[in-house]
């Protein structure tokens, strides 16, 4: 494949992935066979120091960056270089690559055109904690969309994509979004160039809802001016379509009537969650994702048995249950693996600080492990069963543990049982053996003993 111009020394432009009003994202190969994907800023800087203002606005937005990529989280792509071009001095952002297809695709034939109620609220629970992971280190995304959201083949986690838009400054925001090819994304309030922790929270809202609808609230009608200021108004004015019938009329013709029917059996405080991210005026949402995070575990997890039903909503109950098992679960694995991620990438400078880590992670670890075994117990569910589903959870916290504490050495009572007896035997053995090489009688009457005893055992089986 031909280059189109040099990215920068060590990192080959391997051709375009995708084009947008954001800015074009390459596929990069560095030192050999390591992929990445190249994020362009389409604003060149020309002079490299701090009295150009758009190269202290780049170099001020990717520390933040940078920051964010700190305390590793599996649901943000890693960002491994910045710079500028060798060629046309273009703003350039450097990710890992992300094997797999983006929410966008998962939408398309084949796949069915709505997600699972289960599946969307895995990318709820996870979009969601990238988002607050962000915000919480005071970086907004600003082009939140479904095809800047991708399923990560190998580990099966959901990864936020594509900070492009985060390091514009609000002019070039303003130019990008005329042109921008994703509007049925945006919030109002970004067609005047504004970025707000709530124009984050609205675009999740658009993409869950789009999830679950199987198209996105407002639909872009054609790609030209008059069609964007369409969209504009109804984004700024009408009322959201109602998510069930839209779900209602997407669902695959292919689906049991069964499934179909528990499928649309959307929870309440889903479609209220979503109903939230969606409000027209940006103090009306959710403050931020910290904020929204916290609502969606705290609709999850409610500690409250469900009532007993009646039959025919018994598929309801269920279904109801598992989504709250399942983001519990998600929020298990998503701190394991960010614990696990933190010890294997840990510098001995920092060891402190990231034993410190550890040990928060941790601690969060342990409360959902504890929120996990009440949920449980609410449920009916008995001893056995809850065992069943939190052993593997414990056993993986025991093992980061040991990673994280090498001192702290955890073995089971019946290991420890097995390890001492074997040690008492060992030490007996290497003393009485010692005893008989010293001649000393009654070790070696005592081994005289032995061999007599074995010797009629082994004697009596020929």
């Amino acid at each position: 494949m031909s280059k189109v111009f040099t990215i920068a020394e060590g990192l080959e432009n391997l051709g375009a992935l995708r084009s947008g009003g954001q800015g074009s994202v390459y596929k990069g190969r560095r030192m050999g066979p390591i992929y990445s994907a190249v994020k362009l800023i389409p604003t060149p800087i020309y002079t490299e120091n701090s009295d150009d203002k758009n190269y202290r606005n780049f170099e001020n937005e990717v520390a933040k960056l940078q920051k964010v990529n700190e305390v590793p989280n599996p649901n943000i792509v890693k960002i491994i270089s910045s710079g500028l071009t060798e060629s046309g001095s273009f703003p350039f952002i450097e990710m890992e690559f992300i094997d797999g297809p983006d929410l966008s695709e998962l939408l398309l034939p084949p796949h069915d055109k709505v997600f699972t109620l289960k599946e969307a609220l895995k990318v709820a629970d996870q979009l969601a904690s990238a988002l607050a992971h962000c915000h919480r280190l005071g970086v907004k995304h600003g082009d939140l969309k479904s095809n800047n959201v991708k399923y990560n083949l190998h580990t099966g986690n959901y990864v936020l994509l594509d900070f492009g838009l985060a390091i514009m400054t609000e002019e070039q925001r303003r130019s990008s979004m005329r042109n921008a090819g994703a509007v049925e994304f945006m919030a109002p309030e970004q067609y005047d160039g504004k970025m707000l922790p709530q124009s984050d929270i609205y675009s999740y809202g658009i993409i869950l809802y789009e999830l679950l609808a199987g198209e996105v609230p407002f639909v872009l009608k054609a790609n030209n001016e008059a069609a964007r200021n369409a969209l504009m108004l109804k984004q700024m004015e009408s009322p959201v379509p109602d998510l069930l019938e839209k779900r209602k009329t997407n669902l695959p013709d292919n689906w049991a009537k069964d499934k179909m029917a528990a499928e649309l059996k959307v929870p309440d405080w889903m479609l209220k969650v979503v109903a939230k991210c969606l409000e027209k005026n940006p103090a009306d949402r959710f403050a931020d994702a910290l904020e929204l995070y916290d609502a969606l575990s705290v609709h999850q997890t409610r500690m409250e048995p469900i009532a007993p039903v009646v039959e025919s909503d018994k598929q309801y109950a269920e279904i109801e249950w598992s989504l709250k098992l399942q983001l519990i679960k998600n929020q298990l694995q998503d701190r394991l693996i960010s614990e696990m991620i933190l010890l294997y990438n840990a510098q001995p400078a920092a060891n402190l600080a990231d034993e410190n880590k550890a040990y928060y992670l941790n601690d969060q670890v342990k409360l959902h492990h504890s929120r996990l075994n009440e949920l449980l117990r609410e449920n009916g569910k008995d001893e056995y069963g809850r065992d069943k589903d939190i052993q593997a959870a414990l056993d993986k916290i025991q093992e980061t543990e040991l990673l994280a504490h090498p001192s702290k050495l955890y073995i089971p009572k019946t290991t420890l049982y097995a390890l001492l007896t074997a040690l008492g035997a060992l030490l007996f053995t290497t003393i009485f053996l010692w005893e008989v090489y010293r001649h000393n009688a009654t070790a070696i009457k005592l081994m005289n003993l032995f061999l007599t005893i074995a010797k009629s055992i082994f004697g009596s089986k020929k």
